[in-house]
C-alpha cells in the first residue's frame, strides 16, 4: 500500500501508480485509504486508484470537469473505469457526464449516505436534517474542511451563525480507532454540538467495489 498523507491527499489527490490492473477507480481523495484497505483485504490487485484532491469538495463545480479529464487521461489504458464519487454537490452534472461517458458512479448523494448505507440514510434523513456529519477523513481533516475554509480560526464568532441551527455531530466511523473518536468528540465541542458515533464501517462503498471487482474482465 502506498504511504498515504491526508494533507497532499486533500491538496494533491492521489497520482496512478504504475498499471498493475485491468480496472481503473477515479475517486475522491478522501476515500483512499478505504478504497486500498478494501483492496488490501479482499485481493482486488486488478482494480487500480487514482485519486482527485479531496478539496474539491470545497469547490464541487471543479469535480466534473476533473473527472471528465481523468478518464480522457487513462481510458486508453484500462478495460473498465469506475468514478468513485457520488454526486458531491454538483446537481447532477456529474451523473450526467459519466452517462455521456460510459462509465459507472457510486450511487448515492454523498459519501455520508454510502457509508451509512443509502437506504438508511435515506430513511432517517428526515428526522436527521439538523446533524452536521463528519467521516474518518473529515475528522482527520477537520482544520482544513470546516474551521479555516468557514473563517472560525480567525473569527470564531460566526460559530453560531454557521451551527445554530444544528444540534448535533455524527462521526461516522469508517474504523475503530479510540484516537479519531476523541478527535471527532473534540470537533463537536468546537461546534457546540452534542455528539454521536456510528460505526458505519464502509457501508455501500464495500459493496459498490466488490460488485466492479467481481465483474468478467471485457
Amino acid at each position: 500500500m502506498p504511504e498515504l498523507n491526508d494533507t497532499k491527499l486533500t491538496e494533491r489527490g492521489l497520482p496512478l501508480a504504475q498499471r498493475s490492473g485491468k480496472v481503473l477507480l477515479i475517486a475522491c481523495g478522501a476515500l483512499a485509504r478505504e478504497i486500498l484497505d478494501l483492496k488490501a483485504a479482499n485481493g482486488w490487485s486488478h482494480l487500480d486508484l487514482t485519486c482527485l484532491p479531496a478539496k474539491y469538495h470545497l469547490y464541487p463545480d471543479k469535480i466534473t470537469q476533473a473527472v471528465r479529464d481523468a478518464v480522457a487521461k487513462h481510458r486508453g489504458a484500462y478495460d473498465q473505469i469506475f468514478i468513485v464519487y457520488a454526486d458531491c454537490g454538483t446537481g447532477g452534472l456529474l451523473q450526467a457526464a459519466c452517462d455521456e461517458l460510459g462509465v459507472e458512479m457510486i450511487a448515492g448523494p454523498h459519501c455520508y449516505s454510502f457509508f451509512e448505507g443509502n437506504d438508511r440514510f435515506a430513511a432517517q434523513s428526515e428526522t436527521e436534517f439538523t446533524t452536521f456529519y463528519l467521516t474518518d477523513f473529515l475528522v482527520r481533516q477537520f482544520d482544513a474542511f470546516v474551521v479555516k475554509p468557514m473563517g472560525l480560526d480567525r473569527h470564531p464568532e460566526l460559530r453560531d451563525m454557521y451551527f445554530g441551527n444544528y444540534e448535533k455531530l455524527v462521526y461516522q466511523a469508517q474504523t475503530d480507532d479510540p484516537a479519531l473518536t476523541e478527535k471527532a468528540k473534540t470537533c463537536a465541542e468546537f461546534l457546540g454540538l452534542e455528539f454521536e458515533r456510528r460505526f458505519t464501517g464502509y457501508g455501500d462503498l464495500a459493496t459498490a467495489l466488490g460488485g466492479v471487482a467481481d465483474r468478467p474482465a471485457r
